[in-house]
């Protein structure tokens, strides 16, 4: 479901490591994401951030921010020093995708009409609409784990995976 919401646009986006475009969440969202992942497939032990970096091919003063981010909203925890760097504060199993996305981000919802015209006290039907489809974006990542999209069993799909050195 979650695959069928987040479509890639056909172009690459060269800039941000190659990665495709997606338009319904933000880059600062898709690259969380990737750090999640990536540190759910490591099982135990911490990870640097150059690592993690290379790995999910974000850029290192990026990933930085977002990791900050992360940490602050309990998702992954870090340690100075030797042997030091980022893991999960939890199983993946209990990370859903919407806690990642939300930690870094917001789906912006519609509860006024865009265009300021205090005559609409409800939404029109095209924002109506549009607000529905935040919403359910919101319902996607929300039955989505972190671990699901590791997973080999997940309907026939390969898992996510990073280039390895």
């Amino acid at each position: 479901m979650l695959s069928t919401l987040i479509r890639s646009n056909e172009t690459l986006n060269r800039d941000h490591g190659g990665s495709a475009n997606f338009d319904m969440i933000s880059l600062t969202a898709q690259y969380a994401l990737r750090a999640t992942v990536f540190l759910a497939k490591i099982e135990s032990g911490f990870t640097s951030r150059i690592d993690i970096a290379e790995a999910t091919m974000v850029p290192h003063e990026y990933l930085l921010k977002v990791l900050n981010e992360l940490d602050a909203a309990g998702i992954v925890e870090s340690r100075r020093g030797p042997g030091g760097g980022y893991r999960l504060t939890r199983s993946s199993d209990d990370i859903t995708t919407l806690d990642v996305v939300l930690s870094v981000d917001s789906i912006p919802r519609i509860s006024a009409c865009p265009l300021g015209i205090s005559d609409h006290k409800v939404l029109c039907p095209l924002h109506k609409l549009l607000d529905d489809a935040s919403r359910l974006v919101e319902e996607a990542f929300e039955k989505v784990t972190v671990s699901d999209l590791i997973s080999q069993k997940r309907k026939g799909r390969k898992s996510c995976s990073f280039p390895s050195k």
